[in-house]
């Protein structure tokens, strides 16, 4: 995918429910947005990245949505707001973009508590890795995520991620330096399948 391309969203069309699409987000979100964010707070912030140095330069919601656009008009991330059954649910990114001969880079992801559990978080991660792989046109995506988090590692576990080795105190979160396990999926993995499909595979 070149630069300028964004914005894009995708109707996932896996047969499943509840209905699931991934978008931009919209300055028309904030008090969703916000809703969602306060609501949770207590249920996100062991696993939300924290800055070393204490430091939170806050910006308002319509500047954030303007920087989201900006680095995804440039190629560097795409950033896609969740919406379950038309209410929005959460977030799914891919970040950490590099080019050139090495075409990687890294997703996440966050749901509020009650969307948990619903199959929503791996058929989001699913169309956001065959997104990646396949329009924007990277080689491999990667997933970080620390030991304790037992619901992430079950929708990596899921689709099948390849797990690379731990990194460690590698993301500054709740005061410290923290471990975390390295999954990863690649054009190769997939061997032409969706990505979803993978859930269903024995072994």
């Amino acid at each position: 995918m070149s630069p300028g391309r964004w914005p894009v969203s995708l109707r996932v069309a896996d047969g499943l429910t509840p209905s699931l699409v991934l978008r931009p987000l919209h300055r028309r979100d904030q008090s969703a947005w916000e809703a969602l964010r306060r609501d949770n707070t207590a249920y996100l912030s062991r696993w939300e990245p924290t800055p070393p140095d204490g430091t939170i330069v806050r910006t308002g919601f319509g500047g954030y949505v303007r920087s989201l656009n900006r680095d995804a008009r440039a190629g560097n991330i795409a950033p896609f707001a969740v919406e379950v059954d038309g209410e929005l649910a959460g977030q799914v990114h891919l970040f950490g973009v590099m080019r050139g001969s090495l075409l990687s880079g890294a997703a996440g992801y966050w749901l509020g508590e009650r969307f948990a559990g619903q199959g929503v978080a791996t058929r989001a991660l699913a169309a956001l890795i065959d997104y990646a792989l396949g329009p924007f046109g990277l080689h491999r995506v990667e997933v970080n995520i620390r030991p304790e988090n037992v619901a992430s590692l079950a929708v990596v576990a899921h689709l099948k991620f390849r797990e690379e080795g731990v990194r460690e105190r590698y993301l500054h979160i709740e005061g410290d330096w923290r471990d975390h396990r390295t999954f990863a999926l690649t054009v190769d993995d997939l061997g032409g399948l969706p990505t979803i499909e993978r859930w269903h595979l024995p072994g």
